[in-house]
């Protein structure tokens, strides 16, 4: 297994590591994932270390802490052998305060974590959303707070806008406060928004990208093709699940299938596996966070390390998924002599 640093950090992260969304089904959105109880966590988490990925990302909503209370299970008496990441700031009960990234949320949501996770530290830690109602100085003094007395080690964030990002790290810097390292955001084969500004503001700033749903919201899982039903087990069935996940073309995912279905022969691999060695080779990925509902589909997305594309084969799947950009991206990529950012899809 590879390791790279993450960010701009010294922490070294395996390039694989395994979400735990899978783990419980303890309630009907989740139940589309997967629904691991402890026992088939703990053999997911044996066959991990075994492959020598040792990174376990979680979230206290994952079936309303049911998974990191699973992970914390799963990982009992071997805490020392893993990297535990997990999430907060989505609504984790009724009251006015318990949603969001003020001091309040964030200190009752990391104690309550680590109860779970039965740990007394979570090596990365990310703002799961951002939170435009309290105040970022607000946010990060207390992140920081929590870093220096010792509950967190590095801090990450989640599906921010660009300027959430650049702001927040500015503010870090202005007031000498523990800064990002990491950024979890969704990027796949069929969904490349994070390459036009996300990428270049992770270069810039040294920030890592912990990829999920490199799959593409199961759609990449060499099971959906054209004029075929779905698979009998996909999230997709689950209407919560498949909603939640982001909307994508049929013609579109299809032109991107064919193009997986022919490198997947050329190399000898299956689908889910070239999706996500590609990722694996794109600029300021650090770790792209894998799932399995059972140790067969994670024994199949371990076997996406190892190896690498061609360069042809690269540009074959960037040929295939490439769409128009937005402005003012589109408007950049002509004054590519000076400003060669965002990276040309």
């Amino acid at each position: 297994m590879e390791f790279r640093l993450l960010g701009g950090s010294g922490f070294k992260v395996p390039v694989l590591s395994l979400g735990t969304a899978t783990f419980g089904g303890g309630n009907e959105f989740f139940k589309g994932w997967g629904a691991s109880d402890v026992a088939e966590a703990t053999r997911l988490v044996d066959i991990s270390l075994e492959a020598g990925m040792n990174m376990f990302d979680s979230a206290d909503v994952y079936s309303d802490g049911l998974a990191e209370e699973i992970l914390g299970q799963a990982i009992k008496g071997r805490r020392d052998q893993v990297i535990i990441s997990t999430k907060a700031t989505f609504r984790m009960g009724a009251g006015p305060n318990n949603v969001g990234s003020s001091r309040h949320h964030l200190m009752r949501s990391v104690e309550g974590s680590l109860r779970r996770l039965q740990t007394d530290y979570i090596d990365l830690f990310q703002l799961h959303g951002f939170d435009a109602l309290t105040p970022i100085e607000e946010t990060l003094g207390a992140l920081d707070d929590l870093v220096r007395a010792g509950k967190i080690r590095y801090l990450g964030c989640s599906n921010f806008s660009g300027w959430h990002l650049m702001k927040s790290l500015a503010i870090s810097e202005k007031y000498g406060l523990a800064r990002y390292v990491a950024h979890q955001a969704y990027y796949s084969l069929i969904g490349r928004d994070y390459e036009w500004e996300l990428m270049p503001l992770a270069l810039d700033q040294k920030v890592g990208a912990v990829v999920w749903s490199p799959l593409g919201w199961g759609r990449l899982t060499g099971k959906i093709r054209r004029g075929q039903p779905l698979p009998e087990v996909s999230r997709l069935r689950n209407k919560l699940a498949a909603e939640g996940g982001p909307p994508i073309d049929d013609e579109y995912l299809y032109r991107v299938v064919d193009a997986l279905d022919e490198v997947a022969k050329e190399t000898g691999k299956t689908v889910p596996q070239v999706a996500i060695n590609w990722l694996l080779q794109r600029p300021s990925v650090a770790n792209v966070i894998i799932g399995a509902r059972n140790e067969e589909q994670l024994r199949q997305n371990l076997g996406a390390v190892g190896w690498n594309l061609t360069a042809e084969q690269v540009a074959k799947l960037e040929a295939a998924s490439k769409t128009r950009l937005a402005y003012p991206y589109f408007h950049q990529t002509g004054f590519s002599e000076r400003n060669p950012f965002p990276v040309a899809v």
